[in-house]
């Protein structure tokens, strides 16, 4: 049996632990540096790349990286095994790793992991590799916006457990951390609420209010303004329920929903989690909360946090009644929250717990493996997304399930989009926008709408570009969907630029980049997409805000795990004339399974 083995890597001393004993510190730092990178990468990297990554100062860099592996497999013992040629890294069984603690853990495991907050190798730097040290900087990045989606989780669980005070000290790290937040502010008000300090909610949110005012001359959304209210008084009048009476109140809520009477079935579905609490019924109690949270977050703009907090407490009855399976949904509609503000390690763990207790052959499985696909593409996993969105399909194409077969079809063609493949594109979004039409759903037919027209603009066919530009943007205008404005909009202004009117461009994406994210719940990709075209377009026409916007590319896309919007941002910097940045950028494109990002010059 392997030794219990234990690796830390966040804060400013990383060490190992083997059988309960601190192992003493290897010989230099570039130890731990090779430990971080094949603990975090998701490539295999050959003894080249590693060489030439971590050791091109050196006499003899294969040499200085065989040295180094040596020291490595003595710090972390004989159960460990680092071998071949691309190596692998594999570590015994119940191996304890803090980073992976923090992104593939449950918020209990990871809010324990010592380090919490902390840089990955903190205070070390490694000026000598340059190409490292971008990565270095990514991934620390990356997992302070982990750290921050873990006590968010952590604080929205406590919220719905009624461990109020608890809350209130986790929401207080993340606004400490950044009072523009605007989904933390109002966690921390609901925190308030929830352990029964209703004044410190008010005056924490007329805090928000006048810092709003002054650092961006607006309110805040309707979420923070509401959150101090306490939800029962947002039911209808206390009357003593029956069963049959809830339940009918569930369906006419939902019914409502479905024939888009918002404000009333939202009214309806509060009263049907209100009566079924009264009743103390289980069953009930997880159908009601999981139609209010879905139906918050998908039908009422800037009401995520609130939809969030509700489907925490679905998820806590189904387990209080022994019935998880039964908030399968809600798991799903939570990694759907935590993918639209890119918190993407958060959302792949929600979508496959959802997967796992949907069952086989189920809509709600194809429904989480639709989103999954969504998640593995934003993060530069295309060949993850391609098998998500194949199960998927089969599911949704022997049931019927005309709205996921759409969104399949339209994500994936997005993947051969981004690849550059744009026939496969062409087919795949075609399709996704005539099953949009068949099953009706209008809401979602400026998304395929414009990334076909994405496909005609790299065609040259710049005409049929516009006109489908216009009406995506139009529709989406109607639809009041700030995400597929911002997609849209983004088109409209790289067609002016393919005729030539550059003010107009700008102007366009620009105003595309700030309309995409104007509400909290934006979908944050589309942001980080019109970002990546503005880049391009005043990298060609030499425009002064150019490196203001690769640094805002860079930071979202650092921050969130978008691995080749990250890529793609060093890339334009080198072609600024930063030549280190462009040495970067190839260094961070090898993490991405995409040929097209291969090519970056």
């Amino acid at each position: 049996m392997a030794e219990p083995l234990a690796i830390h890597l966040l804060g400013p001393q990383p060490h190992v632990v083997r059988a309960e004993h601190r192992q003493p510190a290897p010989r230099g730092r570039k130890v731990w540096a090779l430990l971080a990178y094949l603990l975090i990468t998701e490539s295999a990297p050959s003894r080249e790349w590693l060489a030439q990554l971590l050791f091109c100062d050196a006499n003899d860099p294969l040499n200085a990286l065989s040295w180094n592996l040596t020291q490595l497999r003595r710090l972390l013992g004989h159960g460990s095994n680092i071998a071949g040629d691309p190596i692998v890294l594999r570590l015994p069984h119940g191996t304890f790793v803090d980073v992976h603690a923090l992104t593939a853990g449950t918020w209990m495991q990871a809010i324990d992991v010592p380090g919490l907050g902390r840089d990955l190798l903190e205070g070390k730097t490694f000026s000598a590799c340059p190409g490292f040290d971008v990565w270095l900087l990514a991934s620390r990045r990356r997992l302070a916006g982990a750290a921050e989606s873990v006590l968010r989780e952590a604080a929205r669980a406590k919220v719905s457990a009624g461990d109020g005070a608890r809350a209130a000290e986790l929401a207080s790290r993340l606004v400490t951390a950044n009072p523009l937040d605007e989904d933390a502010q109002e966690l921390l008000i609901r925190a308030y609420v929830a352990s029964g300090d209703r004044p410190a909610a008010e005056i924490q949110r007329d805090a928000c209010i006048a810092l709003f005012r002054h650092e961006l001359g607006t309110d805040p959304g309707v979420g923070v303004l509401q959150a101090a209210e306490p939800e029962h008084q947002r039911a209808l009048p206390h009357r003593r329920p029956a069963r049959t009476a809830t339940v009918a109140q569930l369906e006419a809520g939902t019914g409502a929903l479905d024939a888009g009477a918002v404000d009333a079935a939202i009214s309806l579905l509060r009263q049907a989690v209100a009566d079924a609490h009264d009743l103390n019924d289980g069953p009930l109690q997880v159908q009601s909360l999981v139609a209010l949270g879905s139906a918050l977050v998908h039908s009422v703009r800037g009401r995520d946090g609130e939809g969030a907090g509700v489907l925490h407490e679905a998820i806590g009855v189904a387990d209080r009644i022994g019935a998880p399976e039964s908030a399968a949904q809600a798991h799903r509609e939570l990694g759907y929250v935590e993918l639209l503000r890119g918190r993407y390690d958060r959302a792949q763990r929600w979508l496959g717990n959802a997967a796992k207790l949907a069952g086989e052959e189920s809509t709600e499985r194809a429904w989480a493996l639709a989103v999954q696909g969504v998640v593995s593409t934003d993060v530069g996993r295309y060949n993850d997304a391609l098998n998500a969105f194949n199960e998927a399909l089969g599911l949704a194409q022997a049931r019927r399930l005309g709205q996921v077969e759409t969104w399949v079809w339209t994500f994936t063609g997005r993947v051969h989009l981004l690849r550059q493949d744009l026939e496969e594109a062409r087919k795949c979004l075609t399709e996704g926008l005539a099953c949009a039409r068949a099953v009706r759903w209008t809401a979602f037919v400026p998304l395929p709408e414009a990334l076909l027209a994405d496909v005609d603009l790299a065609e040259g066919r710049v005409d049929a570009a516009s006109t489908a530009y216009e009406h995506a943007h139009a529709l989406a205008l109607q639809l009041g969907d700030p995400c597929w404005e911002g997609c849209a909009g983004r088109g409209l202004g790289l067609v002016a630029a393919h005729r030539g009117d550059t003010t107009t461009a700008l102007r366009w994406i620009t105003e595309a980049r700030h309309r995409c994210v104007r509400l909290p719940d934006a979908y944050l990709w589309v942001e980080a997409y019109c970002l990546d075209a503005l880049c391009t377009l005043a990298i060609e026409q030499r425009c002064v805000d150019a490196a203001q916007w690769i640094d805002d590319l860079e930071a979202l896309a650092t921050r969130t795990g978008m691995r080749e919007l990250v890529a793609r941002a060093y890339a334009h910097r080198g072609k600024l004339g930063d030549r280190a940045a462009g040495a970067a950028a190839r260094v961070l494109a090898a993490e991405v399974d995409n040929p097209a990002l291969r090519r970056l010059e």
